[in-house]
């Protein structure tokens, strides 16, 4: 009984069967069928091959939201070099809401302010690199993504030299403020705090010793992202006049970028620069120093990286084996067709049934008359 059952289910399966089968002695090969068939599967292999190393990258997908986080602080990181001895020069910030920030966490160090050569071949190097970031945005896409490799990591630039006197001030570290408008700046003489405001003693320091040439090797808003190329790296600015305002305006971007090896929250930024010679006779008035006036957009980019999902990735496998299949079968048809139509037309004419001469027909009745 369970024998018979089992036939009957192997019968019914096989009345299932949707694919037809040609005995093999219907089967008829050929070189040309071969060729064929070997130019399929390489092409098969090499399309799966291409087709998953396209499934492993991975693209960035942005997304835009309003920035809602007012109660935390904005870190600032810099590393600048004044043409100028360290107690000349100082540095400090006020913001929009009157708070002055005396910054005590950076550093300053005395360096000589030309670079080696292998420190100017890495400015060039950024400063190209940054040429190329805006004439092709999807650069940044790379950058993001590839944010942790190590050939990415762009060597801190250091001012300091072995040889030449030690003629400029590095300025670096990083600290806190407001997210509200602010007023980074570096002018000449220490600030000092006060109820209502604050001063520098610049006003008891000759302008002779005013060189406000710089190098900014380093400027970002946020946490670090390393291999990130900011606009303001590597730039460098030397003047010859005694009293220049240089003036940054940097509008900045909250950024979070979460990627499969990196979830930080950063910020980006834009940035326009002016030049202004001080010259109180020529009714050219203000300040000279160095000046980076920022903002926060109230925007904020949400960074994410993206992967091809594992179903798509079949679908899209499937596709490729099955088409190339289908076109391979109809491309061997229609060229077994036309191969077969030149051959016909060649061979029509010993197809032909031949003629009988009219002297071998004379011949013959001849000789059946004289039998």
């Amino acid at each position: 009984m369970r024998r018979l059952n089992r036939k009957r289910a192997l019968s019914l399966v096989k009345e299932l069967d949707a694919f037809p089968k040609v005995p093999e002695s219907y089967v008829e090969t050929s070189a040309f069928g071969g060729a064929v068939s070997l130019t399929v599967f390489a092409s098969m292999a090499l399309l799966t091959v291409l087709e998953f190393f396209v499934y492993q990258d991975t693209w960035m997908k942005y997304e835009y939201e309003v920035d809602k986080d007012f109660s935390s602080k904005l870190r600032i990181n810099i590393d600048i070099t004044v043409a100028m001895e360290c107690q000349m020069v100082g540095a400090d910030v006020l913001d929009r809401a009157n708070t002055m920030v005396s910054l005590t966490e950076l550093r300053y160090e005395p360096v000589n302010f030309e670079l080696n050569p292998w420190q100017r071949f890495w400015q060039k190097t950024l400063l190209q690199s940054q040429s190329k970031l805006r004439e092709e945005q999807s650069l940044q896409h790379v950058l993001f993504r590839d944010a942790v490799k190590e050939f990415l990591f762009p060597p801190v630039l250091r001012s300091d030299s072995l040889s030449g006197s030690l003629n400029a001030c590095r300025i670096l570290g990083h600290f806190y403020v407001n997210k509200v408008e602010g007023n980074l700046h570096f002018t000449l003489g220490k600030a000092v705090h006060y109820s209502g405001g604050h001063a520098h003693f610049g006003s008891l320091l000759t302008n002779n010793v005013q060189n406000f040439s710089h190098r900014i090797d380093h400027l970002s808003f946020g946490e670090v992202v390393p291999g990130r190329i900011n606009p303001l790296d590597a730039t460098e600015k030397i003047t010859l006049e005694r009293e220049q305002r240089f003036q940054y305006f940097v509008t900045i971007v909250p950024t979070k970028l979460r990627t499969s090896e990196l979830s930080i929250d950063t910020h980006q930024y834009s940035v326009t620069e002016q030049e202004q010679v001080i010259n109180h006779t020529s009714g050219s008035h203000g300040a000279s120093g160095i000046f980076v006036k920022y903002k926060l957009n109230p925007l904020m980019v949400r960074v994410t990286e993206e992967h091809m999902p594992i179903g798509k990735f079949l679908v899209r496998l499937s596709g490729i084996i099955g088409g190339i299949f289908s076109t391979s079968d109809l491309l061997h048809r229609l060229v077994g067709l036309f191969v077969d139509i030149v051959c016909c037309r060649f061979n029509l004419g010993a197809l032909r049934p031949r003629q009988v001469s009219y002297n071998a027909m004379t011949d013959y009745h001849s000789h059946k008359e004289h039998i």
